[in-house]
C-alpha cells in the first residue's frame, strides 16, 4: 500500500465533504481501539474543527484510558481538536429501568446495541449543536462484510473514511499516522458488553481470518445472498478455510439488512390513479 497517498486522498476527501456541506468539521467517538484512533487521526490531519467524544457506558478502565491517551495526544499536536468525556453509564442505567424489559435470550443483546444507539443520539446532538458531522469508524469487513455493528447506533453516521479499508490496512495506516503501540495491541472489541469479550469471542474468527473469506468471495464473484454453498463444501479449500467462510456467509446473511437499502412498498402507479369503485 502507498500509505501516504491513502494518507492525503482520505484527509483530502474529508475536507471537501466537510466544506460542500457547509459544516464547521467533525465529530468522532473514540472507543480506544485501532478503528476510531485511524478515523481520529485523519479527521486531525484536515485542520478542520475535530471534536472527539469518548463516551463509556459501564467501561473497562483499561478501554477509557486508552481512548484518553489517545484524545489527548492528538490534541497536544493538532490546534484544531477538541475532546470531551461524557460518561453515559447513568443515562443508559436510566433507560433499562424505564424501558423494564422482560428477560429473554434477546434481552442481552438488545441492551448491547441500546448502548450504541445511546452514543449515536448524543454524538448527533453534539454535532448538530457545533455543526458537524458524525463521523463512521467501521472498516470494509465490518461494513460491508459481516455486518458487525448496530443498525441505527454505530451505524448511524454521516460519512464513512475508513470503510473501503480491510481490518489489516486499518493497521497499517494507523501506524504510519503515528497511532500508539498500546492501541495497536488491543484486542478489538464493540465494548458494548458487561463483559470484556472482544469481537473475535462474538463473530468466531479472526479479522484476517475473515479478511481471506472476503477477499475470497470478492475475487471469485460470488453473492453470499443468492449462490449455493455447496460450492464451497465442494471446494478444494482447507478446512479452517471452508468453516470461516460459511461463518462469514452466515453473519452477511442475517446482517444484510443493515447493508441494505430501507425496503419501501411502492405503490403502482395505476392504483394511484385509479378511483374507487
Amino acid at each position: 500500500m502507498n500509505l501516504s497517498q491513502i494518507d492525503k486522498h482520505i484527509v483530502g476527501w474529508l475536507s471537501d465533504y466537510a466544506m460542500s456541506s457547509r459544516v464547521n468539521g467533525f465529530v468522532v467517538g473514540v472507543s480506544g481501539g485501532v478503528d476510531s484512533a485511524l478515523t481520529s487521526s485523519l479527521c486531525a490531519s484536515t485542520q478542520l474543527e475535530t471534536h472527539l467524544l469518548e463516551l463509556p457506558i459501564h467501561q473497562p478502565q483499561n478501554q477509557s484510558k486508552r481512548a484518553y491517551i489517545h484524545m489527548k495526544s492528538l490534541k497536544e499536536t493538532y490546534g484544531n481538536v477538541y475532546m470531551e468525556q461524557r460518561d453515559l453509564t447513568l443515562v443508559f442505567d436510566s433507560l433499562v429501568s424505564t424501558l423494564n424489559l422482560s428477560k429473554n435470550h434477546n434481552t442481552e443483546l438488545s441492551l448491547a446495541n441500546a448502548r450504541a444507539r445511546v452514543r449515536m443520539t448524543t454524538l448527533y446532538a453534539y454535532a448538530q449543536n457545533h455543526n458537524l458531522l458524525v463521523i463512521g469508524t467501521g472498516n470494509k469487513i465490518e461494513d460491508f462484510g459481516v455486518g458487525f455493528y448496530t443498525k441505527y447506533g454505530d451505524g448511524g453516521v454521516d460519512i464513512s473514511p475508513i470503510a473501503d479499508l480491510f481490518k489489516s490496512e486499518v493497521f497499517e495506516l494507523a501506524k504510519y499516522k503515528g497511532v500508539s503501540q498500546t492501541i495497536l495491541d488491543a484486542a478489538p472489541t464493540d465494548g458494548l458488553w458487561k463483559d470484556e469479550r472482544n469481537d473475535e469471542d462474538q463473530i468466531g474468527a479472526t479479522y484476517p481470518e475473515l479478511e481471506v473469506a472476503m477477499k475470497w468471495v470478492i475475487e471469485k464473484n460470488w453473492n453470499p445472498l443468492k449462490d449455493d454453498i455447496n460450492n464451497i463444501l465442494e471446494s478444494n479449500l482447507k478446512k479452517r478455510e471452508k468453516e470461516v467462510l460459511l461463518l462469514f456467509i452466515q453473519f452477511h446473511r442475517s446482517n444484510s439488512h443493515k447493508m441494505l437499502p430501507i425496503p419501501v412498498c411502492e405503490i403502482p402507479k395505476s392504483y394511484k390513479r385509479g378511483k374507487e369503485n
